[in-house]
């Protein structure tokens, strides 16, 4: 994902039902405005990628965005969080999310040149827990958290998937 297409990032957010903000664990209070949102970007896309916060990619099918996924909490060369989108409902419930999430964690490993990559889906989102399963994922724990700066507390489940051997 490129500095000029965060703005779908951002308006999948800013433009979610609150019924679909609450399945997600994004609080609209937690929100940053659109243009503070963009800025936090701008800045962080300045930084070498062994610096930045973040690091986002585009799903794409048949040339169009169908969705995205993104890390934070990023420790490079060892460890990042993930997180994954289907923009569209209609988009949803194909397989698509098991697939993209393979082609994004092999470019996380690559690129951030990790040894694991977790996610924390809410735990009674049922979707992302079963794509990640399908995806190779391994269920780690459930608990109580905030899983970054949009979410509230929920329970969430961490799922891992460990770097394949070269």
């Amino acid at each position: 994902m490129q500095l000029a297409e965060v703005g779908i990032r951002i308006d999948y957010f800013h433009d979610a039902s609150d019924e679909q903000l609450l399945t997600l664990g994004v609080g609209r209070a937690l929100l940053p405005s659109r243009p503070a949102w963009y800025e936090w970007y701008a800045a962080d896309y300045a930084r070498p990628v062994r610096q930045r916060e973040n690091y986002s990619l585009l799903w794409l099918l048949d040339d169009e965005v169908v969705g995205f996924s993104s890390t934070d909490q990023i420790r490079f060369g060892d460890q990042a969080f993930m997180h994954l989108h289907i923009l569209e409902p209609r988009q949803r419930r194909r397989g698509l999310g098991t697939q993209f999430v393979r082609l994004s964690a092999t470019a996380y490993f690559q690129t951030l040149e990790l040894r694991r990559l977790c996610c924390q889906p809410n735990a009674f989102n049922t979707a992302p827990n079963r794509t990640l399963q399908a995806a190779g994922f391994h269920y780690l724990l459930t608990k109580q958290c905030a899983p970054s700066a949009i979410n509230f507390v929920q329970p969430v489940t961490r799922w891992v998937l460990d770097r394949p051997p070269r």
